[in-house]
């Protein structure tokens, strides 16, 4: 093989091998253009996954948004800050608050003409300045993801705090937001483009797949079961049904909606890294003690106090992010804002059940629903009895009526309703009355005493 050849070889294997590696290189884009919070963050997270088992080497993020929770920001931020691939963020039209410290965290800030970038103080949800120790942390933690990008921390510190001097763009007292011109002048972004296609050709990104981050039905359905709304809602069915079960016993129905209830509130708050393990664990221990303290334990006393006060707060801290109990980085006034949600729920079904419970069991479409427990004749049992000659007959409770249970008379075990409001296990009682398919009863010591004619 001659020297012409040998080089004509090693030139085509080259272009082959370059051609290739072009070809090959993936760009994978998502849209952040919502409020910063849960669904923005599980967002984020399942793009960059997909990028990466993609073998994209670009990672860019097209954002628009007025800011929101500063611990999602932050998820979001650590994300793009270890990540191995190059990240670019292009701000069309807005970067405010959470936005600009996301911004700050990629290799590369590109901003749309007209765009905003800054005014990154913390505030409560009702636009209120914070106080020192929320803006600190901010300033800090503005300053770290500006410095680990090369980028000058003051100017990232002067988005959060006005007090910070920066003649050039701003008159002091007042915090800090830059115009995409501004933008560059400063040094935070790299070129003010008019599109997408501005980017590509001023980032040499044009030679590269797109791929698009699409979102799917589950992550709709995802953000609809976590908007506070619906939780409410969902928690609502949840001690509603508890309460059916508790106060109604052979009724599964109840049961079957809690279940799914509870299902639907803390598998999505799960997903989206709200819900902890120990959080739903709460919860189910003060289900746990509800049921104790109805069916095992007299009267009413720590158990049930316990009870709720675990399924309270493992509903609450179940919507709110935090590292077993740890909230500094949880939007001020979110903590808050959930027990009401969960308490102003709970007190609402307690409401509803006292009001319309009644009814709700009596009604024929709720009847068709129940499903009984098995009650067999071997047991003392009868599918049908005769209960208008049962009228003043005494018999022994064989379970706790709280207020309803089940006695025995005359070797027959029949639903009844302590008219007491709690009657022990092994106490006599007499049978005062019967509606429907319950007995209604009195303990034995409580029945009157009939005066004789002399």
């Amino acid at each position: 093989m001659n020297k012409f050849t040998k080089s004509f070889v090693a030139f085509l294997l080259t272009f082959l091998m370059v051609s290739t590696t072009v070809f090959a290189q993936k760009l994978y884009k998502v849209d952040l253009k919502e409020e910063i919070g849960p669904n923005a963050w599980r967002t984020v997270k399942l793009a960059h996954e997909q990028a990466t088992a993609n073998k994209s080497i670009v990672f860019l993020i097209e954002l628009n948004t007025f800011g929101g929770a500063v611990n999602f920001a932050d998820s979001i931020r650590s994300c793009l800050l270890n990540s191995p691939m190059r990240t670019i963020v292009y701000i069309n039209n807005n970067a405010a608050s959470a936005g600009a410290l996301i911004s700050l965290a990629a290799d590369d800030i590109y901003m749309h003409s007209g765009g905003s970038l800054g005014a990154a103080s913390v505030v409560n949800q009702n636009g209120e300045i914070m106080p020192e120790k929320y803006q600190s942390y901010m300033r800090g933690l503005m300053r770290a993801t500006a410095e680990a990008k090369g980028r000058d921390p003051k100017i990232a510190e002067a988005f959060v705090d006005p007090e910070v001097s920066v003649p050039e763009f701003k008159p002091d007292g007042k915090l800090l937001t830059l115009t995409a011109s501004e933008a560059m002048k400063a040094g935070i972004v790299r070129a003010e483009v008019n599109d997408l296609d501005g980017l590509y050709k001023h980032a040499e990104l044009t030679q590269m797949e797109v791929l698009q981050h699409r979102v799917t039905a589950v992550d709709h359905v995802i953000a609809f079961l976590i908007n506070p709304l619906v939780s409410g809602l969902l928690i609502l069915g949840i001690i509603g049904g508890i309460y059916f079960e508790l106060q109604t016993p052979g009724i599964g129905f109840a049961l079957v909606v809690a279940l799914i209830c509870g299902a639907l509130f803390f598998a999505p708050l799960y997903l989206q890294g709200l819900a902890d393990n120990w959080e739903i664990a709460v919860f189910v221990i003060g289900v746990v003690l509800l049921i104790l303290e109805v069916f095992v334990i007299p009267g009413f006393g720590i158990a049930g106090i316990l009870g709720i006060i675990c399924v309270l707060c493992g509903l609450a801290f179940s919507m709110v992010d935090n590292d077993f109990l740890d909230f500094k980085l949880t939007t001020p006034g979110l903590l808050m804002n959930s027990f009401l949600i969960v308490t102003g729920a709970m007190i609402l079904s307690v409401v509803l059940m006292v009001l319309f419970g009644k009814n709700l069991l009596k009604s024929r479409a709720f009847k068709r629903l129940v499903l009984e427990d098995e009650q067999q004749s071997a047991v003392g049992y009868t599918s049908s009895p005769q209960k208008a000659g049962l009228i003043n007959k005494n018999g022994i409770a064989r379970t706790v009526l709280r207020p309803a249970g089940k006695i025995e008379i005359d070797g027959v075990w029949y639903d009844a309703v302590a008219l007491d409001g709690f009657i022990d296990l092994g106490e006599q009682v007499y049978v005062e009355k019967h509606e429907n398919y319950n007995l209604f009863v009195r303990k034995l010591t409580d029945k009157p005493i009939k005066q004789s004619n002399s």
